[in-house]
């Protein structure tokens, strides 16, 4: 799992966070915020171009640098960066939510970029219905901690909603995962798939964590 997740991380999240801390120097706030996002839109429109996927995760990156940009832009201040995490969760709890009518449920895109799928366990119906439900969930849990984030922002002092933010995000997130993990036994039990947790390739009919 994380040499196949690996190159999806850096190349979603390290690179444009190296880009962004090096432009700053040299190129000051507009230059590096700039820079994060030409790199994640090129590295996009290459993998279109050429006909390659693009990993959901850096499909979620790409969002939240478009938030970033818009409003280090639209501000000319850094300082409203405490705003910026909230447009991103909402954005990304937007995108969660969109991806399930559409037919493309974008909790399976990233479940792919972290843990490779058979076809056929890919295909099943009970899998299948069960990343459109996570997906839902998480853009829940997304649009529900922005909405939180947000009265904070504007109700608690900056010392408050930094402490309490501090604390939020990554406690929802990691119920979230719990839920989600929990969750996928459950409903792979039910279907009949048998989960194995293995070093090499899983036992035919089983999938592989």
């Amino acid at each position: 799992m994380a040499k196949h997740a690996l190159p999806n991380v850096i190349e979603g999240k390290l690179v444009p966070l190296a880009l962004f801390l090096g432009f700053l120097r040299v190129a000051g706030s507009t230059g590096a915020v700039l820079a994060a996002l030409a790199w994640t839109l090129g590295s996009i429109g290459w993998r279109t171009a050429t006909g390659r996927k693009v990993p959901g995760l850096v499909l979620v990156s790409a969002l939240g640098l478009v938030a970033k940009t818009i409003l280090a832009l639209a501000t000319g201040s850094l300082v409203m960066y405490f705003l910026q995490p909230t447009i991103t969760t909402a954005l990304v709890g937007a995108a969660f939510l969109v991806s399930v009518p559409l037919g493309r449920p974008l909790a399976e895109r990233l479940a792919h970029d972290f843990c490779p799928f058979d076809p056929d366990t890919a295909g099943h119906p009970h899998v299948k219905a069960f990343f459109a439900r996570l997906s839902l969930l998480w853009a829940l849990t997304s649009l529900l901690n922005a909405s939180f984030t947000l009265w904070l922002l504007l109700t608690q002092s900056v010392t408050t909603f930094v402490v309490i933010k501090s604390f939020l995000g990554p406690t929802s997130t990691t119920l979230t995962i719990g839920i989600a993990l929990l969750w996928f036994r459950v409903a792979t039990r039910r279907a009949g798939i048998p989960v194995t947790v293995a070093r090499g390739p899983a036992r035919d009919g089983a999938l592989a964590t």
